[in-house]
């Protein structure tokens, strides 16, 4: 069962142990390699008929968004945000197919972004192997990932975090928590947000087309933001070529600070459930 991803194997004191494993994050990513027509529609109808809202609204959140670097002041930058300090600080890394586009695709979903976008890395050096990048490569992708137009996410904690998700609204399970199943918190926000200088837009619809959410429509010819929708990735900031569309930090009073790590994030999650270990 292991080795088919329905479980999680570790090794402890010389000792193998073994827990369930998350539909997500868990068993569906492990059917990167298994993904078909049958399976890929069944997990559709399982989301779309009460998993989604079962897996994404109990809090905290699975995943949170990382604000595009350069959207967002160096001096604004929380330590669990600074995405390049903690590649920086790794030893290996690993570019591999996004599951939720995979997925899409076998049901017959044509996305316009590629399907190579996961990121994942370890602070332990590792065997190389086909998905292996380098420091740089790993580096720069996350550059060309900001520069297409996919939204960072990653695990909802502060420390432990091994991979960072490159999401697009029609595909990502996360995100289409917003887009297609209207469940506002399925991703924990960035601490930012966006603003738009109505005297200064031009009505070019380029911050439309890069939001994955939604949270941007046109209103007497310029843009406008839901700040409500927002989740703060920063896309519209840095692909605005009049620069009137920015990031700006949350006050204080609304600053949310994500689990110190797994451990912690689970007890919160147990305890909003009303459910103990």
């Amino acid at each position: 069962m292991a080795n088919r991803g329905l479980l999680w194997r570790d090794t402890q004191g010389g000792k193998l142990f073994f827990r369930l494993a998350p539909f997500v994050v868990g068993i569906y990513e492990a059917q990167l390699e298994s993904m078909d027509h049958e399976l890929a529609h069944l997990v559709e109808e399982y989301m779309a008929n009460g998993g989604a809202a079962g897996i994404m609204k109990p809090q905290p959140a699975l995943h949170r968004v990382i604000p595009a670097q350069k959207s967002v002041k160096s001096e604004w930058i929380l330590p669990y945000d600074d995405v390049k300090a903690i590649l920086l600080s790794s030893r290996s890394f690993g570019l591999r197919e996004c599951i939720c586009r995979v997925q899409k695709k076998h049901i017959g979903y044509k996305c316009d972004f590629p399907l190579r976008t996961c990121l994942f890395f370890s602070s332990f050096e590792r065997p190389p192997h086909k998905d292996s990048v380098t420091k740089e490569e790993a580096l720069a992708f996350l550059d060309k990932a900001e520069e297409i137009g996919l939204v960072h996410t990653v695990s909802n904690v502060m420390k432990g975090i091994g991979y960072v998700c490159n999401c697009c609204g029609c595909c990502c399970g996360i995100l289409r928590g917003i887009t297609d199943w209207g469940i506002e918190n399925s991703v924990a926000y960035a601490n930012y947000y966006a603003v738009i200088d109505a005297q200064e837009c031009v009505g070019c619809g380029i911050c439309r087309e890069r939001c994955q959410v939604q949270a941007i429509s046109e209103s007497d010819g310029v843009s406008v933001v839901d700040r409500k929708r927002c989740i703060g990735c920063g896309l519209c900031s840095t692909g605005c070529p009049s620069g009137v569309a920015k990031l700006k930090k949350k006050p204080d009073n609304e600053i949310v600070h994500p689990p110190v790590d797994f451990e912690a994030w689970e007890h919160e999650r147990l305890h909003n459930r009303g459910l103990s270990r």
